[in-house]
């Protein structure tokens, strides 16, 4: 693991955006649902649901069919089925996920929410924001803005305790 892996604390970012998304509560009278992005936005959605005091369930969308490079990739090997616990029609909806880059994934994942009703807003969250956006989407709420090349990869992961943390690989 790289120097770059340790300063991208996953537990201190998530504190932070976990304050950035209170500040807004206490801003903002509407109440928020929460939809992770599999799978690590629904990992941090289920602990904001729990930190936040949150009587909606955290729902979760996998977006492996709703990507515009499906045809190319095809189907993941790890696919989840949406559930979305709530009535996405009117909804105040807080979309998380864990790194965004180039935006395709939110669009995918936005494109799902519709499927299921006409949310009244749809606000992003993220731990980090990478740079190298392809489409003009931009997070509320993010805890760090770290650019990185397009050949690195970072990707959040969990342990058994439920601790996050980065890993920084480059290809």
């Amino acid at each position: 693991m790289t120097t770059l892996a340790t300063t991208l604390n996953a537990e201190t970012l998530y504190q932070q955006l976990l304050s950035q998304i209170r500040t807004h509560l206490i801003a903002d009278p509407h109440p928020l649902s929460i939809v992770g992005i599999h799978s690590g936005g629904v990992w941090i959605a289920e602990r904001l649901v729990n930190d936040l005091g949150s009587a909606v369930a955290a729902g979760q969308i996998d977006v492996s069919f709703y990507r515009d490079d499906y045809a190319a990739k095809g189907l993941h090997a790890k696919v989840k089925p949406s559930q979305i616990p709530f009535d996405v029609d009117g909804a105040h909806i807080l979309l998380v996920d864990d790194v965004l880059y180039t935006g395709r994934t939110i669009r995918a994942a936005m494109n799902e929410l519709f499927d299921y009703g006409r949310p009244a807003r749809i606000l992003l969250a993220a731990l980090v924001d990478r740079g190298g956006r392809e489409l003009p989407i931009a997070a509320d709420f993010v805890a760090h803005v770290a650019p990185f090349e397009p050949a690195v990869s970072v990707n959040l992961q969990r342990a058994e305790d439920g601790t996050l943390s980065f890993s920084i690989d480059h290809a």
